[in-house]
């Protein structure tokens, strides 16, 4: 698949004020070079989807649908050379890659399936004896001109889960891909712009703009947006939020995924979720486990089955099926999980296994009895390392899990129903996972966090809720 050069901004593609190299992670061989943006390209695609705005408004549920359907089908012809690109791009393992691409053609047949149910209901005003006599009902209307902003971990599924919903929806939309992933997010625009003109709708409903956070920053304040759908980091995500309003936010931010296990629960399926959850994208989720809570009761059995099979966990060449970890985004990434490592150390952890590198990779590494102070446990390391400590019940299970200050999702392992509901109840989390990975979502359910891990809700029924906003109507006939 290929593309134009330059930018798609507008109904066209336009030159881009520069360009920039994208390397391969893993041995950082230039794959390609990718336009950049700049704030005045960003706020002239602002103004064209302004434009825009009451005819992508207005278009029936019919074509909205079509298109979704026919990019969904766009995506899973172009699914290998794809899942070719994200690996050289992100360096991610491949069945990572896969895995993303495949959920990406999710998202946009799930999304495509919600544009019948974006409907509204009568509303019995005469509860009230003020409106005898009234009739009422109420609509979804598209909120307006949406920018989406998405990291470089999941480049094509991030972006997909803010655009796929905005079309859904009726709103035009801008996304801006993270600096180092743009090359596969071009791909996806190029394929929607396509579609969208096939089904006689402007090209430039769907626009993309590369470049720094002084892109993002003309993006996000500027007057003509209504809202705002960003996946990163919480810092990133706290300044979006502040510079952005009054517009409407949708934050998907960090995490340090739990996984409580409880005295009852299966070892064997807990060591292989904290192995599948702990290590793959090479830890670069958000949702991935980075801290496992367990029982003194099995604590110490735990963590002999996980030591037992982490030289299971391959580590190489993304390029290669067999691979499970491979080198993080960038240097600055890996020096950073590197020093938490090392300072846990100091602080008194006891390192189980891995804890140095090979080559541009992170040895997959267990650490135990992290202290709560320690970034590595404390805050979202985002590279395969996963921490192990023992508490004396299942109450101090929860109290360690929710005095952190994220709350994405969590997991906890059990043969117990009231522990499960017990989980879901006192847990605070966006998502709770009994017996399954944190990591474990659905692309068709509410998805997002509380506390520090952000607010808003995505999945295409639920984002597109976020992207419409309720029309009132009060008739006296």
């Amino acid at each position: 698949m290929t593309y134009p050069e330059g930018l798609p901004v507008g109904d066209g593609w336009v030159p881009a004020p520069g360009t920039a190299a994208v390397t391969f992670p893993y041995d950082g061989a230039e794959i390609g070079r990718a336009p950049v943006g700049d704030a005045a390209l960003a706020r002239r695609a602002v103004e064209h989807a302004d434009a825009l705005r009451k005819r992508v408004g207005a278009l029936p549920a019919h074509t909205r649908r079509r298109v979704l359907v026919e990019v969904a089908d766009g995506l899973a012809d172009a699914l290998p050379d794809l899942v070719d690109l994200l690996v050289l791009e992100t360096g991610k393992p491949r069945v990572d890659c896969d895995v993303e691409m495949r959920r990406a053609v999710a998202t946009w047949q799930a999304a495509a399936d919600e544009v019948a149910h974006l409907h509204g209901e009568t509303v019995p005003l005469d509860i009230q004896p003020s409106g005898e006599g009234l009739f009422g009902f109420w609509t979804r209307r598209p909120i307006g001109v949406v920018v989406g902003i998405a990291g470089f971990n999941y480049p094509v599924l991030l972006a997909s889960h803010k655009i796929a919903p905005a079309l859904a929806a009726g709103c035009p939309v801008i996304v801006k891909p993270a600096p180092a992933t743009p090359l596969a997010t071009l791909r996806l625009v190029h394929l929607v712009r396509e579609r969208l003109a096939a089904a006689g709708v402007p090209a430039g409903t769907v626009q993309l703009v590369t470049g720094d956070a002084e892109v993002g920053s003309a993006l996000v304040t500027h007057p003509r947006v209504a809202a705002v759908s960003f996946t990163g980091s919480a810092a990133v995500g706290h300044r979006i939020a502040r510079a952005a309003a009054p517009r409407r936010t949708v934050l998907e931010l960090g995490s340090n995924a739990a996984l409580v296990v409880a005295a009852d629960a299966d070892l064997d399926a807990a060591a292989d979720a904290v192995l599948r959850g702990g290590y793959y994208a090479s830890g670069q989720a958000c949702i991935a486990v980075q801290r496992v809570v367990a029982v003194d009761a099995v604590a110490d059995e735990l963590e002999k089955r996980i030591a037992r099979r982490l030289p299971e966990v391959t580590v190489g060449d993304p390029r290669d099926p067999a691979t499970r970890v491979s080198a993080l985004i960038d240097e600055a990434a890996t020096e950073r999980v590197i020093d938490w490592i090392a300072r846990a150390r100091a602080a008194g952890a006891r390192l189980v296994h891995g804890g140095t590198r090979a080559g541009r990779c992170v040895v997959p590494t267990l650490l135990a009895g992290v202290p709560d102070d320690e970034p590595a446990w404390a805050e979202e390391i985002f590279g395969p390392v996963v921490c192990l400590r023992a508490v004396p019940d299942l109450t101090a299970a929860y109290d360690l899990v929710n005095a952190g200050r994220y709350g994405l999702h969590a997991a906890v392992f059990t043969r117990a129903l009231d522990t499960a509901f017990r989980a879901v109840e006192e847990l605070e989390a966006g998502g709770v996972v009994i017996n399954e990975v944190p990591g474990y979502r659905s692309d068709i359910a509410p998805y997002g966090g509380v506390k520090d891990s952000g607010s808003g809700r995505e999945g295409p029924r639920f984002a597109i809720e976020e992207l419409t906003v309720t029309r009132m109507a009060v008739v006296r006939p």
